[in-house]
């Protein structure tokens, strides 16, 4: 469960539900609150401005009420509604029976007589309050203050009332939205089991592509998919031709080596005999490692790794002892410490390729080199001899394509080169060496 993108963007959607209606809630209780205690000061407005006006200065000085407030409440001691009215000068107070033997503290004296709102005023014994207060001045200069005040209690219980009715609607509204949500989810991703098919049908070898039209979002997917398809399919042509030109190449020369293995026995020649016989079936046994590996068409081993010297020295060595080699001075500039991530048969297969190149057209010397470079390794075959004309060296790269007529040659060598460093994410280059021909090639370096 844990694993489905169903079941995970199902749950973030869940919790983002959940998480956007809790900030809503406390977000409508905020602003119902708010809307309430505005209700509350514009009703106590009222009653203000009818308790200054009831409010006079008597024939003797003294302040006074004239008649009370209409609203029973403020008659019911600690009722949580009251008034109270202070002569700025004397001090006198005038109160409302709600208030029974208690006393409003008086905020500080405003300037003016513009209307205060205190939504956090201290009424009786502490109980957070709402009040408004104006002072008044008459025609002779005296000031009062007047205040009416309600107990918060009332805006309490009108918003624990519309918080008990709001919650089961945010409720409903949640299981609404989280299943409106999956049904969402599930359509959206519905595209992907057409995905699931064709990749079954690939796999299954029903289909070679992926034959789907997928929304936009997937579609790069798809397409990444299908180049990696066409790419392994190349692969494997690669491969097959690979092992097809090798037995092609090879099987006539091993004919007629068995022939003369045959001929020197009968005459007694068996040490000889027997040492060309170890050498032809070396030869078959690669023969048979290529075949195999085109058969099972391996990808290329991101472990396999050779000291370059050594595969180097090795092959060398077995060229010197061809007819072409023994004429020919050998120099190899390459650290006994350089490693290339490849495999050592590969790479003795582009060596041995390049380096009977090198020997069937140079005129005194071959020259091997390897040096470490920041992206990889870069190897190099040189010869003395004539070059390829740079009009050529595309073709020199076709299989089967020979640039002389020497003979000798089966026309596979670079190509064959060409493939096995292209599979390992290499490249092969060739230039004029000034006099002769320089190929390149840049391997991955071993880690």
């Amino acid at each position: 469960m844990g694993n489905s993108i169903r079941f995970r963007l199902w749950l973030a959607a869940t919790v983002s539900i959940l998480i956007a209606l809790a900030v809503a809630g406390v977000g409508l209780r905020y602003l119902f609150e708010l809307n309430v205690e505005r209700r509350v000061v514009s009703e106590l407005t009222v009653d203000l401005n009818d308790l200054i006006g009831a409010t006079a200065y008597g024939p003797d000085g003294r302040l006074s009420v004239q008649a009370a407030l209409t609203d029973p409440r403020f008659s019911i001691p600690l009722s949580g509604h009251y008034w109270q009215v202070e002569d700025v000068g004397s001090g006198t107070l005038v109160r409302s029976r709600s208030l029974w033997d208690a006393t409003l503290a008086l905020p500080a004296l405003g300037t003016g007589g513009e209307l205060r709102e205190f939504k956090e005023f201290k009424g009786p014994d502490g109980e957070l309050a709402i009040a408004v207060e104006r002072m008044v001045t008459d025609v002779d200069g005296r000031s009062f203050r007047a205040i009416v005040a309600e107990n918060h209690r009332g805006v309490e219980l009108a918003v624990s009332e519309y918080v008990r009715d709001l919650a089961p609607a945010l409720i409903l509204l949640a299981l609404a939205l989280m299943a409106a949500f999956f049904i969402q989810i599930t359509v959206g991703l519905a595209p992907l089991e057409g995905l699931r098919v064709a990749v079954r049908n690939v796999i299954s070898q029903r289909a070679a592509r992926l034959d789907v039209a997928a929304p936009s979002e997937v579609q790069p997917l798809a397409d990444e998919i299908n180049r990696l398809l066409d790419a392994q399919e190349k692969a494997l042509a690669r491969a097959r031709s690979r092992a097809t030109d090798l037995a092609h190449g090879l099987k006539t020369p091993l004919q007629i080596l068995s022939a003369d293995i045959r001929t020197l026995r009968k005459k007694g020649e068996t040490s000889l005999a027997d040492e060309i016989e170890k050498s032809t079936a070396a030869i078959r046994r690669h023969v048979e490692r290529e075949l195999a590996r085109a058969r099972l068409a391996p990808g290329v081993s991101a472990k396999a790794f050779c000291r370059i010297r050594e595969t180097a020295a090795g092959v060398i060595a077995v060229v010197k002892r061809t007819p072409g080699g023994e004429q020919l001075s050998f120099k190899m500039d390459i650290a006994d410490d350089l490693m290339a991530s490849i495999d050592e048969g590969d790479l003795s297969e582009i060596l041995g390729n390049l380096v009977e190149n090198a020997v069937r057209y140079a005129k005194s010397e071959v020259r091997v080199g390897a040096s470490a470079t920041s992206g990889g390794v870069v190897i190099a075959v040189a010869d003395d001899g004539p070059g390829i004309p740079e009009s050529d060296r595309q073709s020199a790269l076709s299989r089967g394509v020979q640039l002389d007529s020497k003979g000798g040659s089966s026309g596979l060598g670079l190509a064959i080169v060409s493939d096995i460093v292209e599979a390992y994410g290499g490249r092969l280059d060739m230039a004029n060496a000034n006099p002769g021909l320089v190929v390149t090639i840049s391997l991955p370096r071993h880690r």
